[in-house]
This record gives structure tokens, sequence and C-alpha cells, in this order.
């Protein structure tokens, strides 16, 4: 069985062309916080894109955002988008 990043990073190469990606878990750093639930994550997404570079930053990101929907719904608490030639 598949974990959910590995899920997560399946479902972002299938719909955006891209050489690389990389997801870390940062949730361990926001244990303290107010609002955490160890049901939600805290990830950053580190995207190696030719083609997400040639976009805007904010057009760039909202196509991720629109991809993981379902899973900021969800699943994801917080989000840090990294594009990268």
């Amino acid at each position: 069985m598949k974990n959910y990043l590995e899920e997560l990073k399946e479902k972002i190469q299938n719909n955006i062309k891209l050489e690389n990606i990389e997801i870390v878990d940062n949730s361990y750093l926001h244990k303290g916080h107010k609002f955490f639930s160890s049901e939600k994550f805290h990830l950053h997404l580190k995207i190696k894109s030719i083609y997400l570079q040639s976009l805007s930053r904010v057009n760039a990101q909202k196509i991720v955002m629109k991809i993981l929907e379902k899973e900021l719904k969800s699943r994801i608490h917080a989000l840090e988008i990294s594009i990268e030639k």
C-alpha cells in the first residue's frame, strides 16, 4: 500500500509536466500550535518544472492547488510550494 505522500506525488506528476518533485512533511514543526491536528499535514512541495517556471508564480501555484483541491479541504492544513527550473 502506498503512503499518503506517495499518492500526492503521483497525483501531481500525472497532472503537470515536471522534471522532479520532493514532498517534505513539516507537520512535526507545528505540534504545539493552536490548531494543530495529527490528521492534517503541513507540507512543502519542491517542484522542478520548466513548464511551471514559464508561468507567473501565482498561476503556477494555482495549478498545483487546483490539483490538490480535495486534499486541501481534508488532509492538508498548510502548503508551501517552491518552483524551480
